[in-house]
């Protein structure tokens, strides 16, 4: 080999070998550390903390500030790694003499000590008996925590004031990447999955997609004596009504049960118009996101929701802004009352009220299986009207997308309760 020259073995790079396979070692120790610490689940933690040895003790303690440990483990296996390099050019400096890829054989040969040794074989072996190896090396890194401290100090304080200001500025997540995560969720059951498909679309939608119809409204008129009051707060159970003058768009003010109480035995005569308060009136296009901001700054409940024209279109409470998150809220006031009912299997009788959505997961179909016929359409009723293009009669039947609805009841020109069919498998 005439590119290179064998200078012969001394007793002095026989201790720098030693003192390379040490500091070899430390590498390994340093990045099985690593693996074996951040890869103890909850259970493990408490395993370590009923266990009681000291060193069980240490490793709790480590974990208590994470940042601090892996700055440690990082400043200590990078030093270590350091010296590996220099050392190793050392050895093989005492050892040969080379005419020309000297760099070549050190680069490769210091790699591939450092991968195998240092970080490959120890972080395998470190995923499969983590807790063994965070008891064992506790004490060392423990020691070595307080000979770096300056230096973790140093990183971890630079990394948190880095991360506090990426943080300013990269809060501008879309909806879509939110919908993709969640989708991407395997982890999750059903219902912490139609959570978390509720929060994703809470920012998206408006007022007027889960306000309670116009129709629906439950208020008290403003010349109303005080015993039709109660009647329509005892047959209603509601704790806070609107109170309107002559037409429900001309809404006056809100009347809140725990305001009469005090008040309930007196005489018909009373003057209860006097306890109601200020409206809180919103467009109904407004997002909902937003609203559930107002109603926490503001400490209100109950918002009356208006058109362009200022005519009242629908009522919507903090209930009805959660329940889009976590599903249908009951409590004792509320009446077991349910929107449908199942006749067969393929057959069941809907209120016309009723949102599609809701519909739609009833009987466990797309959610945008209408999407295309809809239009602005948001319940049954509307659909109906969105598919007809005119008033229906009680009777009538359509059809779409291979389901069929008849309408079966009607209160007035609106449609109360409608029968759908789905189609039979096969």
């Amino acid at each position: 080999m005439d590119f290179v020259t064998y200078l012969g073995f001394t007793p002095t790079v026989g201790l720098m070998i030693v003192a390379e396979v040490l500091l070899l070692m430390m590498s390994a120790m340093m990045s099985a550390s690593e693996v074996a610490f951040f890869s103890l689940t909850p259970a493990d933690v408490r395993r370590l903390k009923h266990d009681g040895s000291m060193a069980s003790e240490q490793a709790v303690r480590l974990l208590a500030k994470p940042d601090m440990l892996l700055a440690t483990i990082l400043v200590v296996n990078n030093l270590v790694n350091i010296g590996i390099v220099v050392l190793a050019t050392d050895i093989i400096d005492s050892l040969f003499v080379f005419e020309r890829f000297e760099f070549l054989f050190t680069g490769i040969l210091v790699t591939f000590l450092l991968l195998l040794f240092g970080e490959i074989l120890p972080k395998v072996f470190a995923q499969g008996a983590n807790i063994s190896v965070a008891t064992a090396f506790s004490q060392p890194l423990v020691i070595m925590r307080w000979l770096v401290y300056p230096l973790s100090f140093v990183l971890v304080h630079t990394s948190e004031r880095i991360s506090e200001r990426l943080a300013q500025h990269n809060n501008d997540l879309s909806i879509e990447d939110l919908a993709d995560a969640v989708d991407m969720t395997t982890g999750s059951s059903t219902e912490e999955q139609k959570i978390l498909s509720g929060i994703v679309n809470f920012a998206s939608r408006e007022v007027e997609e889960i306000m309670r119809p116009r129709m629906d409204i439950v208020a008290v008129e403003l010349t109303m004596s005080f015993e039709e009051v109660k009647r329509v707060i005892i047959e209603s159970g509601y704790s806070r009504l609107p109170v309107y003058s002559e037409s429900i768009d001309n809404i006056k003010g809100m009347l809140f049960v725990k305001d009469l109480l005090e008040y309930v035995n007196r005489s018909d005569d009373f003057g209860w118009q006097g306890l109601i308060r200020e409206p809180y009136i919103v467009p109904m296009h407004k997002k909902v996101n937003s609203m559930l901001d107002d109603f926490r700054t503001d400490k209100i409940h109950m918002a009356i929701v208006v058109d362009e024209y200022g005519a009242t279109q629908g009522l919507l409470t903090l209930e009805d802004i959660l329940e889009e998150v976590v599903g249908e809220i009951s409590d004792e006031s509320d009446v077991e009352e349910s929107f449908y009912h199942r006749l067969n299997e393929n057959t069941y009788v809907f209120e016309g009220k009723t949102h599609i959505i809701d519909m739609l997961r009833v009987l466990q179909l797309d959610d945008e299986l209408f999407e295309d016929v809809q239009g602005r359409a948001e319940t049954i009723a509307g659909l109906l009207l969105e598919l007809n293009r005119n008033f229906l009669r009680k009777g009538d039947e359509l059809s779409s997308h291979g389901i069929r609805f008849i309408v079966t009841a009607m209160d007035g020109h609106r449609i109360d309760k409608i029968k759908i069919i789905l189609p039979t498998n096969g």
